[in-house]
């Protein structure tokens, strides 16, 4: 058995914490079912001590001049890069995903963080025009001590998608990692301190998410929240903010519909659908869930994506064979079990998958569904899983009317070889993100988020540094 090579623990004001009587929560591997560590978990003295450190840590970041904060970041980026196998390994053993899928969510980390390194010298205002002896300015400040709420599904590129940006404003933040995958976290966390950053200015904590997220956000030091995660969470954290008029950005849940014209390569259609959906098990907020598809290839493509589906390996992630991973906690095979049960009850064809794989562990096969009515719950829940569903429809409006339906807004994804089809497509269906032919939503130079339930503000890109300023108008005469 490979080991657990991470080391997971509290990192408050310079020091990683861990034991002295405090609560743990167990980090199982969710390919065997085996205790990987026992993480200890803060108190509400911990919780208050990265409080008075991010106050502290603001002002003394702030403060560091811009090539000092350049060099922490391409310093961090280059030792993320240099220690790309403890770190994918880590990744893999505590959230499932194949080691070549955690070894591309790293690279793409450290060049997120080398993106940022750059923006810390391009964090420029507008000088308006006005009469000889004036002058007018405008400037963009750091909000201030910001919070980072991250999910699991990608471990090691959530921190760092929070972290460089507020970094590279001037922020100080502290970070509430996911318990079940949190030496991902620390490793990309510890890069950031051996680059040179400054002990009180990024601290991370562990617990019982609600307990740590109110008492955090009722405090008067945290000036920002960013989350990742389920629109349920994220509108409650929105209330959080709200009474005390903090900025949030969300980026919340999808349900992403896939547009597949009979004008479409089928080919690249069927191979990229297939490709995407099954990446990290389906459990990605932009995954491709919905395909809809015009009526005159939709048999056709169903049973394609359907064959893929089959042929898929699921095993460990460590494997160099296994195509896809277990999903990451014994939570997401039960949620599978109910909502494609509840498609096939109401009449949806089964073609492909639809049961656990084996008898350890929280494996499940890749499961393809046609004509699943639109009362069931899977086309209205984001299944976060490895389903997708194949739908007929004869008209670009019937195509489009499914695609706005549900109340989310993060990616959609359109297929076809005709540009006026495209273009229409891509101006009508309400998505922060439209993949054209290709489904990739991630650039470190674009902005990467959503509109409707799907949340508000942007990662990635100048965006995401935006996301974590204030812009101040200075008028003089």
């Amino acid at each position: 058995m490979t080991a657990y090579p991470a080391r997971p623990a509290l990192f408050i004001d310079g020091h990683w914490l861990s034991g002295e009587g405090r609560a743990t929560h167990a980090v199982v591997n969710p390919a065997t079912g085996d205790v990987l560590a026992e993480l200890s978990l803060a108190t509400t003295a911990d919780l208050d001590a990265a409080l008075d450190a991010a106050a502290r840590g603001y002002k003394l970041w702030r403060a560091t001049g811009v090539d000092e904060k350049a060099a922490v970041l391409s310093g961090a980026a280059r030792l993320l890069r240099e220690r790309v196998e403890l770190i994918a390994t880590t990744a893999t053993l505590e959230q499932g995903k194949p080691l070549a899928e955690a070894k591309g969510e790293l690279a793409y980390t450290a060049a997120l963080v080398d993106f940022y390194a750059g923006e810390v010298r391009r964090n420029y205002g507008r000088v308006l025009v006005r009469p000889a002896g004036q002058r007018s300015l405008v400037v963009h400040e750091p909000v201030g001590p910001s919070l980072a709420l991250c999910p699991w599904n990608f471990p090691i590129l959530n921190p760092a998608r929070k972290l460089a940006p507020a970094l590279a404003a001037g922020c100080s933040m502290i970070i509430k990692p996911p318990e079940e995958a949190p030496g991902s976290a620390a490793e990309v966390l510890r890069c950031f301190i051996d680059a040179g950053l400054p002990a009180p200015v990024a601290s991370m904590v562990f617990g019982v998410p609600d307990q740590v997220s109110r008492h955090l956000i009722a405090s008067d030091v945290i000036r920002k929240i960013s989350f990742t995660g389920s629109v349920p969470v994220g509108k409650h954290l929105m209330a959080l903010a709200a009474a005390g008029a903090k900025r949030t950005t969300m980026e919340l849940g999808g349900h992403g519909p896939v547009i597949v014209w009979d004008d479409a390569d089928f080919d690249k259609a069927v191979t990229m659908v297939s490709a995407f959906k099954w990446r990290n098990a389906g459990q990605v907020c932009v995954s491709p869930t919905r395909v809809i598809v015009h009526e005159a290839i939709a048999d056709r493509f169903a049973a394609a994506l359907a064959e893929r589906a089959k042929t898929l390996q699921v095993g460990s992630g460590l494997d160099a064979a296994t195509q896809m991973g277990p999903l990451a906690n014994p939570r997401r095979p039960v949620a599978m079990e109910s909502l494609i049960g509840d498609a096939v009850a109401q009449g949806g064809t089964l073609l492909a998958g639809g049961a656990r794989v084996g008898s350890t562990g929280n494996f499940w096969a890749p499961t393809v569904l046609a004509d699943v009515p639109l009362s069931a719950r899977l086309m209205n829940e984001e299944p976060f899983g490895p389903v997708a569903t194949v739908q007929r429809v004869a008209t670009l409006d019937a195509a489009i009317a499914e695609a706005n339906r549900l109340p989310f807004g993060l990616a959609a994804y359109l297929f076809t070889e005709n540009a006026r089809t495209a273009n229409i497509l891509s101006d009508a269906v309400e998505s922060g993100m439209i993949g054209v032919n290709m489904m990739a939503m991630s650039a470190v130079d674009a902005p990467f988020g959503g509109v409707k339930d799907s949340g508000h503000g942007s990662e990635d890109g100048p965006e995401g540094m935006r996301a974590f300023q204030v812009v101040k108008a200075i008028h003089q005469a």
